[in-house]
């Protein structure tokens, strides 16, 4: 329920240019005092008029002052240039590596059925590449009798071989764009061609993209092997569980950084889908889409027959992807009450100036992270204030600002400092500052940062505020799981070491921890537990013509599971269904359509839809946690037996057997630490 602004006038500071918000003080009707720069500016004569209550000579009650989120219409001051159409590009890698693992019937399926709900206008345009060693284009103007496919095998300097039907208007196309799609996964299915020339065909994207702006979408299976951008194998399988440290975490080329930012420059924005099943060097081909404010999407193992779980997983984040929201040629700044500074941002964009963030693509699931600093006393002020500031082309073409303002307190006791700390928030960007630590400097340099903030945390909390001679550790009641996320941190795959881990996925892990919303980030680090058996509909959420129970989140221990229960564990990107030995048998039978326990295959990992109430309570639940956030998750049932249990106590962190030791090992490793 966003308030949506349309006004001749947008209020902002003539010092600092923040806009005008709940925070701010009004000293009398015609004049208001900035909360960030404390400037004093007059009211406009068009802001004493209240457009919802129609009324006039009340501007506090006008609806940019009353929310803290709110989005501006933007006038033609707000546009260097008149707003873009939405442009998708889609470029396809069609090499014999590709046609094995099958994606691209279940790309063009998946387009197919979404091209009607693409968001964008009666403007949008699309276009298609395809590459191996050399490049395809596709001549789609409206009125040829089929898509006309165009080849240059020139590779060392790509040119465009059409520029005006390469990238066409949607729905005057909509035939040709249908017939393409129909026939794609079968015009390579012959394939012998083993190269992936990726670097020319981004570059022919750049060109093709460059008058308009728009994303493109990058589908690649293997290393590239030929033309600019090419790669070579870095990995060392031998070296995956080394305690000694992990090399090649940073790009083996800027081909791809620098791409990204002449992209970024011409407002495209390049999102990556890697499909492979081999190690393909994710820590260069990633810059493309972190300089360009793009999404990464990874499947390892990726196989249409072998791997139904990922082929489950990349259906239904495309389905999503095609359709969620977009914004395009966008800017964010964020201001901050004078006294703070912005330190460093944390995210995919490109920097343009200390506060100012450039985003060819902007979507709902990316997220970004701030590092402020203290660099003049507030001790004047009891109110610290945040303004995010997003300036973005709808897909409709319209131009808007959407605008968060956030107001804290400012304490003088450091104990309110530890009553109002967001355990969650300071996990996630100590993660990301231990990532940026392990590129720059060493993996075992950015492990011992996370410990010491531990233990620098828990000794202050001890000289400054806590008077108990307790012994242990002493942490703040909202501080009390900090010290068991940064153990579950240290056994993340971005951040552990000893544990077999292959290097793309390392490096996967990483961007996800750069880029995903809080919620997700911390499912991964600390997930949540349900009990399922017994779900009932108290308590349930009535969510348009569906109930969706909500049983309890159980605290994560192993002393909360039960050998007659089925608990289900979100780990974000991964559901585990455990089923104890002694389970119901109608949930068995109800939910998994198993006859028994016993019969329950090894590797089950869909739930069938069955029609009965308990399934279809189960399936509402499930289907819940899934809408609401960014990437699909896989589910895997798991049995009660020894190596089930091993793979569910990976993540659970305070299990009593060796992982519990290790949290208390941690704990006392902490003190030993403290004493020193």
């Amino acid at each position: 329920q966003l308030p949506v602004i349309t006004s001749n006038t947008i209020v902002r500071c003539r010092s600092c240019r923040t806009y005008i918000n709940p925070f701010v003080t009004f000293l009398d009707q015609r004049r208001w005092k900035c909360n960030l720069c404390y400037r004093v500016n007059d009211v406009p004569d068009e802001f004493m008029y209240n457009p919802v209550t129609r009324s006039y000579g009340e501007p506090h009650k006008r609806p940019e002052v009353q929310n803290s989120t709110v989005e501006f219409i933007a006038s033609s001051d707000y546009m260097l240039r008149p707003p873009q159409p939405a442009v998708y590009l889609f470029a396809l890698e069609v090499s014999h590596n590709a046609v094995e693992a099958g994606y691209l019937k279940y790309f063009c399926e998946s387009l197919l059925e979404n091209l009607d709900k693409l968001p964008g206008d009666a403007r949008t345009r699309v276009g298609f590449l395809t590459f191996d060693s050399t490049v395809h284009f596709y001549n789609l103007q409206e009125g040829l009798s089929q898509p006309q496919m165009l080849v240059v095998s020139d590779i060392d300097d790509v040119f465009i071989p059409s520029h005006d039907s390469l990238m066409v208007n949607l729905k005057e196309s909509k035939e040709l764009v249908k017939e393409l799609l129909t026939s794609l996964p079968t015009m390579f299915s012959q394939s012998r061609e083993t190269h992936s020339a990726l670097g020319p065909a981004l570059q022919a994207a750049f060109k093709l993209m460059s008058p308009t702006g728009g994303r493109v979408t990058v589908f690649q299976t293997q290393l590239p092997t030929l033309g600019a951008g090419k790669l070579q194998s870095r990995e060392d399988p031998n070296q995956r569980s080394s305690t000694k440290g992990v090399q090649h975490l940073g790009p083996a080329t800027d081909f791809y950084k620098k791409l990204a930012l002449d992209c970024s420059g011409q407002q495209i924005g390049v999102d990556l889908f890697l499909l492979s099943s081999q190690y393909a060097d994710l820590a260069s081909l990633a810059c493309i889409s972190k300089y360009s404010a793009g999404s990464l999407f990874y499947y390892p193992s990726f196989h249409y027959i072998h791997n139904p779980a990922q082929l489950e997983k990349f259906q239904r984040d495309l389905d999503r992807y095609l359709t969620r929201k977009i914004g395009f040629e966008a800017v964010m700044r964020i201001r901050c009450t004078k006294g703070l500074s912005i330190h460093t941002f944390h995210g995919n964009f490109f920097v343009r100036s200390t506060d100012l963030l450039s985003l060819a693509n902007v979507n709902p699931d990316s997220a970004f992270a701030v590092q402020m600093s203290i660099e003049d006393s507030l001790a004047d002020s009891s109110l610290a204030c945040f303004q995010a500031a997003l300036l973005y082309t709808s897909s409709k073409g319209k131009r808007r600002i959407r605008v968060h303002t956030l107001c804290l307190p400012v304490v003088s006791q450091l104990s309110d400092v530890y009553a109002g700390a967001d355990v969650q928030a300071i996990t996630c960007l100590l993660a990301n500052m231990a990532i940026d630590r392990s590129i720059s400097s060493t993996l075992s340099d950015a492990r011992d940062a996370l410990v010491n903030a531990v233990v620098d945390f828990v000794s202050a909390y001890k000289s400054s505020v806590s008077n108990l001679q307790q012994s242990g550790v002493v942490v703040p009641a909202a501080m009390r799981l900090f010290p068991l996320y940064i153990l579950a941190l240290l056994k993340q795959k971005a951040l552990r070491t000893g544990t077999s881990t292959r290097l793309d996925e390392r490096i996967c892990a990483m961007c996800e921890f750069k880029t995903q919303p809080l919620p997700q980030l911390m499912r991964m680090v600390h997930p949540d537990l349900y009990r399922l058996d017994n779900i009932t509909d108290q308590g349930a959420l009535h969510l348009n013509d569906t109930v969706v129970p909500q049983p309890h989140l159980l605290h994560l221990s192993a002393e909360r599971l039960s050998r007659d229960g089925a608990f289900l564990m979100d780990c974000g990107n991964v559901f585990y269904l455990w089923i104890s030995k002694c389970c119901n048998e109608m949930f068995v039978q109800d939910v998994l359509g198993c006859p028994n326990y016993a019969s329950i295959p090894p590797n089950m990992n869909h739930i069938p839809e069955l029609q009965n109430p308990l399934s279809e309570r189960v399936r509402a639940f499930l289907d819940w946690l899934q809408d609401n956030r960014a990437f699909s998750s896989s589910i895997h049932i798991v049995k009660d037996d020894a190596s089930a249990k091993a793979t569910l106590f990976q993540h659970l962190v305070e299990d009593r057997s060796d992982v519990a030791s290790s949290y208390q090992e941690f704990l006392q490793h902490i003190q030993q630490q403290m004493s020193k």
